[in-house]
């Protein structure tokens, strides 16, 4: 599946689930819900090296997760909401069939005069 984001690029909800099936990547991409930080101040807060740090970004920035500016000598990391839009509506493509499942078998029953259990 591949949603169209609002830079008209493609994100393909594979790359985005794949990206995030890693721990730390994870933690990484949670560390940035407060708004961008350097490499140096993502890596301070994990147990891993800068240069790990720096490699998980940029899986995450491939999957459309993160995305980077330059100020000075430092990159900063900010989450990209076009790549959790495609994560979101993934997940919610799911909520939507299981509704219509549910609303499709109470008619069912409703028709035979039973209440769903």
């Amino acid at each position: 599946m591949q949603v169209q984001s609002p830079e008209n690029s493609q994100i393909d909800i594979g790359t985005v689930l794949s990206a995030i099936t890693d721990p730390t990547r994870r933690r990484v991409l949670e560390s940035l819900r407060a708004g961008p930080r350097s490499v140096s101040a993502i890596a301070a807060d994990h147990a891993v090296s800068r240069p790990a740090i720096s490699q998980h970004l940029k899986v995450l920035g491939a999957a459309g997760l993160v995305r980077a500016h330059k100020m000075g000598r430092n990159n900063f990391y900010a989450i990209d909401p076009a790549g959790l839009q495609v994560l979101r509506t993934y997940v919610d493509s799911f909520w939507t069939d299981v509704l219509a499942a549910f609303q499709a078998a109470a008619l069912i029953e409703h028709a035979k005069g039973r209440k769903p259990n």
